[in-house]
């Protein structure tokens, strides 16, 4: 039903059990599991701070791909690691298309209040304009 599923991290509590789910649907679906973190480069993310900030970004990326990686690993599935900048959502999306994902699997919360307020629900995005179907995870 599901041959290629997108998981998106943020490296939350959220994310991590979306990390969990979309393994257990992988094996249980035979599918291709790809894990994709945005960093992001919107308009409203470089009015917080400029280019130190985003080698932060960066580096908290790729320790939070390297967690969702292993998390894979310990449970049964090799997954494909994705990074892209942009706004976050909309690369989201973009990606899916690309790669023909068949499912998205999303937190249902991120990093936090304040963000969320600043840059939108993420996983509110990518459900209203996702072309597959889009799990949230709470």
């Amino acid at each position: 039903m599901f041959a290629k599923i997108l998981v998106c991290i943020d490296g939350s509590k959220y994310s991590l059990k979306a990390v969990k789910i979309a393994c257990e649907l992988a094996k249980k679906h035979n599918s291709t599991l790809s894990i994709i973190y945005v960093v992001d480069k919107t308009a409203k993310s470089s009015v917080l701070a400029g280019s130190e900030y985003t080698k932060i970004l960066r580096k908290y990326a790729q320790e939070a791909l390297e967690k969702a990686y292993q998390t894979a690993l310990l449970h049964g599935v090799q997954p494909n690691v994705v990074t892209k900048e942009g706004n976050v959502a909309n690369e989201i999306i973009q990606y899916s298309k690309t790669t023909r994902a068949d499912l998205i699997v999303v937190g249902s919360k991120g990093l936090g209040a304040v963000l969320r307020f600043v840059l939108g629900s993420i996983s509110s995005k990518i459900a209203q304009h996702s072309l597959c179907s889009v799990l949230i995870v709470k």
